[in-house]
């Protein structure tokens, strides 16, 4: 049975390969003291389904390429916000206020 992690999507630039950044909490041997750590994998994700903010399981697997040993198992859920979301066309009076600010 391969090792699942669960992390949300930091990076989705690459073709088919996603960043995921899943946190850990640790405690110190000495110290006792409760301490969080961060680690990205990245993972292999075919269908280029998941983006940034998302959150994810992924899987180990063979290694796929020198950095990628896992893949994406499913989407947990959803960003509210994606960084995708930006404006595709600006009306006129937009543009006239764009042109004022400057």
């Amino acid at each position: 049975m391969a090792k699942t992690l669960t992390g949300v999507v930091v990076s989705d630039i690459t073709d088919k390969t996603i960043v995921v950044s899943v946190a850990t909490h640790k405690t110190h041997p000495l110290y006792k003291k409760a301490y969080a750590t961060n680690k990205k994998f990245m993972a292999h994700d075919e269908d280029n389904k998941a983006k940034v903010g998302d959150s994810v399981i992924i899987e180990e697997t063979i290694p796929l390429s020198a950095r990628k040993r896992h893949k994406l198992n499913k989407i947990v859920s959803k960003a509210k916000i994606s960084q995708n979301n930006s404006v595709e066309a600006i009306s006129p009076e937009a543009e006239e206020i764009l042109e004022e600010d400057k």
